[in-house]
């Protein structure tokens, strides 16, 4: 009995031309990052706080945003802004505004391997210069 349904799922998806085949889900790589009050990037574990992703991975990124000594007037506290290292160009898709909690965002990371920075780009406090941490995307 299943294997005439087999059959004729099979013909009908000839027929049509859609396949299918099961839906696979590609694996997301997951980061969490705490962009804290003292206008510093913090990642759990991590005494130097440091993202490594493959070129053109999905990645599911979760910031949770403590407000500093200033913010945007749009409320931002603080910014998530992914650049090349080389020459500072910023990544499409990448450039963040960050209000007080938690956030989720899903991203494409990029599909050139190298060496980038994250950079804050709101002006957070006395600090904000040094919110940044690196981000290295690996073949």
């Amino acid at each position: 009995m299943t294997h005439r349904i087999f059959r004729q799922t099979c013909g009908i998806a000839l027929a049509t031309g859609v396949l299918l085949a099961p839906l696979v889900r590609a694996q997301e790589h997951r980061i969490e990052v705490l962009a804290d009050k003292d206008s510093r990037y913090k990642i759990a574990g991590e005494r130097t706080p440091e993202v490594t992703v493959k070129a053109g991975e999905q990645v599911r990124l979760r910031i949770t945003a403590r407000k500093a000594k200033t913010w945007n007037r749009d409320g931002s506290v603080h910014g998530f802004s992914l650049l090349r290292a080389k020459d500072r160009s910023k990544i499409s898709g990448w450039d963040l505004l960050l209000r007080p909690g938690t956030q989720e965002f899903h991203l494409i990371a990029p599909s050139e391997p190298g060496e980038y920075v994250v950079v804050c780009t709101v002006i957070c406090s006395e600090e904000h210069e040094g919110m940044n941490m690196k981000f290295i995307v690996t073949p």
